[in-house]
C-alpha cells in the first residue's frame, strides 16, 4: 500500500477534532477521515494537547494555546452535548406530568 503524505494543518486538525469529540475513539475518528487508525494515534501522540476525549469539555491545560479551531471544535461539542442534555430532561418531564395525571384521575375516594 502507497504511504500517503499529509500536510501538517491536516494532522492537527485531525488531533483537535479527535479531542474535541466526547466519547470519540480513534478508530472511528480515523474512519471518518480516511486514514489508519494507528496514524490517528501517532498525531495525537506527537501533536496532542495531552487532554483525552474525557477531558474535551474543558480548554487544554497544556502550555500551548488552545487553536481557534479546535476551540470551535470543542464548544460545538459541549452545545451539542448540553443540547442531548436537554431533550432529556424535558422528555423525563414530559413523562413524568402524563404520569402525574394519569394516577391523579385513578384516585376517585
Amino acid at each position: 500500500m502507497a504511504r500517503k503524505n499529509y500536510t501538517d494543518e491536516f494532522r492537527q486538525r485531525a488531533v483537535d477534532l479527535y479531542e474535541s469529540t466526547p466519547g470519540a475513539t480513534l478508530k472511528g475518528i480515523a474512519a471518518d477521515l480516511g486514514i489508519s487508525r494507528g496514524a490517528l494515534k501517532e498525531w495525537v501522540d506527537k501533536h496532542g494537547t495531552g487532554t483525552t476525549t474525557a477531558g474535551a469539555t474543558s480548554p487544554p491545560v497544556s502550555g500551548r494555546p488552545e487553536s481557534q479551531g479546535a476551540r470551535i471544535a470543542r464548544l460545538e461539542a459541549e452545545l451539542a452535548e448540553s443540547k442531548a442534555e436537554k431533550l432529556k430532561l424535558e422528555t423525563e418531564r414530559d413523562i413524568l406530568r402524563q404520569a402525574a395525571k394519569y394516577f391523579a384521575g385513578e384516585t376517585n375516594w
